[in-house]
């Protein structure tokens, strides 16, 4: 008869070596790992999702009011100018949180837009509110047109929101040429 032996067989010492790798390997992936409430995690994806939605609702919006603006130039409708604006109006009005993550210079393209659209659709109200609401969403900046000139300064003098003129003063303008020329003579059949 033999004798039992003290010593645990080799399979016995591998299980525990491995049960032993086992429960190091589960330790460190404990450690490592942030908890993180799941509420916490569905409401972050929730907001960001619902942020991605206003994005593309933009994005589609400004889409439609550059096409119509493309099809009221063509046409030169003034209807068509008012449906452009009043479709781009409606781009940046339901942005919200989101609205930071558009860059700022598209939102006032947007919304520069629909005041000139309006503008030329013959609602000089409605252009002046959307021209208020444009500076107080976008203090302190402005856009600027291919030859240079400002959008505020040409948009102040032809809705008439600024100081009344003198020749000297549409010098000083940063405004289109044509427009200087064309608020000249305004004021001049305006004198007589």
């Amino acid at each position: 008869m033999s004798r039992p032996s003290s010593h645990p067989s080799r399979s016995a010492l591998r299980r525990v070596g491995l049960l032993a790798g086992a429960m190091v390997v589960l330790a460190a992936c404990g450690m490592n790992s942030k908890t993180s409430a799941p509420v916490n995690d569905v409401s972050f994806r929730e907001s960001r999702f619902q942020q991605m939605q206003k994005i593309q609702a933009f994005e589609a919006c400004r889409d439609e009011g550059l096409m119509l603006d493309s099809q009221a130039r063509s046409r030169g409708s003034t209807g068509a100018f008012i449906t452009s604006a009043r479709v781009l109006s409606g781009c940046t009005a339901d942005l919200g949180d989101a609205a930071s993550a558009i860059p700022q210079t598209e939102r006032m393209r947007v919304d520069a837009l629909a005041v000139t659209n309006y503008f030329k659709g013959g609602d000089v109200e409605q252009a002046r509110r959307r021209f208020d609401a444009f500076k107080a969403s976008h203090s302190g900046s402005d856009l600027y047109f291919g030859d240079g000139s400002s959008f505020i300064e040409t948009t102040e003098l032809l809705l008439g929101r600024s100081e009344p003129m003198s020749f000297g003063t549409f010098a000083a303008a940063n405004v289109n040429d044509t427009v200087k020329r064309e608020m000249r003579r305004m004021n001049h059949w305006k004198d007589k």
